[in-house]
């Protein structure tokens, strides 16, 4: 079909440049046997022009519909395909979802719910706090405001101003030596001799 209208359009192209020669040389003609013999050729050439016309408009109508039914039968072997796809994918799926119970779903779901509960009230067990229990809170920021008012209050009541906690009155370093009413048995090795003893002495 394609070649067959290249053909005609060519032949169209030669008519049409017959027709222009022939109608310039009407126009340069005065009237007469002359003008009316090159007036019936161009006449005869104009009327084949319209059959070949004709014949063009049929091969592209005829060419549309060869092109809208290859066009028809392309969507339908990808509708097929589409079709077989789908039809696979579905029996995969029944395949997959019978190896699913959804009970037991529900009963893992419960039983992850239920050990997550046993999880904070062991984790809320581990955080409590010993004999604290009986104190208000309220009581505590108010003894902490009035700390922070007078540090005196963090003395305890039998101690006098100026003096520490016995909790935090810890042992001090001396230079002095430590005397022990206790004697300690000397090693061996750093006992002196009967003659270095009577030297010493």
């Amino acid at each position: 079909m394609e070649k067959r209208g290249e053909s005609l359009d060519q032949k169209i192209m030669k008519l049409d440049k017959e027709l222009a020669r022939y109608t310039d040389q009407m126009k340069k003609m005065r009237p007469g046997p002359a003008k009316q013999s090159v007036q019936k050729r161009a006449l005869a050439i104009l009327k084949q022009k319209k059959m070949y016309e004709s014949q063009k408009e049929k091969t592209m109508a005829q060419q549309f519909n060869i092109d809208q039914i290859m066009f028809t039968q392309d969507t339908l072997k990808e509708t097929a395909g589409t079709v077989s796809a789908m039809r696979d994918a579905n029996k995969a799926l029944k395949k997959q979802f019978k190896q699913i119970n959804v009970n037991e779903v529900e009963d893992l779901q419960d039983d992850m719910s239920d050990l997550l509960e046993q999880a904070e009230e062991i984790q809320t067990a581990l955080g409590r706090s010993y004999n604290t229990d009986d104190v208000d809170e309220a009581d505590l920021e108010a003894e902490l405001a009035m700390m922070e008012d007078d540090p005196s209050l963090f003395l305890s009541s039998g101690c006098e101003s100026g003096t520490t906690a016995e909790y935090l009155d810890l042992p001090t370093t001396s230079s002095e030596p430590f005397h022990s009413d206790v004697d300690l048995p000397v090693p061996a090795a750093q006992a002196p001799s009967s003659a270095q003893g009577a030297l010493i002495s």
